[in-house]
């Protein structure tokens, strides 16, 4: 059987990978490359590591050993690791890759690692391969609709979503009578929503994929953990896009939005 490598930041989404992988034949070998890594990943691989993503040229080794060619990178990895005080000191390989850069945007850090992996013959594959069930069409998922006034703000997030994707910023926004409370960008779409719900109560929070979305890293996700963030905002409700957001740990999350009232759409 192949073996996949999977690189991953926090959230139940690498679990939902895992095991979709074992699932359909591969072997999984995972490799945690921050802290706060969730505990049932461990138990749904047939080997697990934690390396720091700064640790570069140990991940790369442990993908060899275990004589890995195809990678998936998937869960919330935040650059605000390379900027905290005490963050961990990269590898000569890590030092290398990011001095190279023109800059260390999103997609730009992404693509230099993918590229590294692949001097290796280590390709990475399509984020959501093993996960297209997660991918919602346009619906309503919750027993609250949006008003007519919240459809307004939705269409107005979208746009606004959509302008800082293309500028590689972030993925989320908070709007609220079509004016933007909160952007997305280093601190991630948690952090974002809290902020926006400290200037505007009730507002909406809107998540699109970027323009030009990478889809072997990065894909925009809503999951149990954005609707906690959204009642602790007293946000109104969230909107995500249509075949391009991962909904992760729905019922869950569907469950807690009814609960407070909120609504969750899929739309284009």
């Amino acid at each position: 059987m192949e073996t996949l490598g999977l690189l991953s930041g926090i959230g139940h989404l690498p679990v939902e990978v895992a095991v979709g992988a074992r699932m359909i034949g591969y072997n999984v070998v995972a490799i945690g490359v921050v802290p706060g890594i969730d505990e049932d990943l461990a138990k749904n691989v047939d080997a697990y590591y934690d390396i720091h993503i700064g640790k570069l040229g140990k991940i790369i080794n442990t993908l060899k050993k275990h004589k890995i060619t195809t990678v998936t990178m998937i869960g919330k990895v935040t650059k605000e690791i390379l900027y905290s005080e005490g963050a961990i000191i990269p590898d000569f390989r890590a030092i290398k890759l990011l001095s190279s850069l023109p800059n260390r945007k999103d997609d730009t850090i992404m693509n230099a690692i993918v590229r590294e992996l692949e001097k290796e013959g280590i390709y990475t594959l399509d984020q959501t391969i093993l996960i297209k069930p997660l991918l919602p069409e346009v619906q309503v998922f919750t027993k609250r609709q949006p008003t007519a006034e919240e459809a307004e703000d939705i269409k107005f997030g979208f746009d606004v979503a959509r302008e800082i994707g293309r500028l590689d910023i972030g993925q989320t926004v908070v709007v609220k009578d079509k004016a933007v409370m909160a952007v997305e960008a280093i601190e991630g779409t948690d952090a974002c929503i809290k902020r926006g719900g400290l200037l505007g109560k009730r507002a909406i929070v809107a998540k699109t994929a970027k323009p030009a979305q990478d889809i072997r890293f990065d894909m925009p996700s809503v999951g149990l953990e954005t609707i906690k963030s959204m009642v602790e905002a007293g946000a109104a409700g969230i909107a995500m896009e249509a075949g391009r957001t991962l909904f992760v740990e729905r019922e869950k999350a569907i469950a807690l939005a009814n609960e407070h009232n909120l609504f969750i759409v899929a739309q284009k």
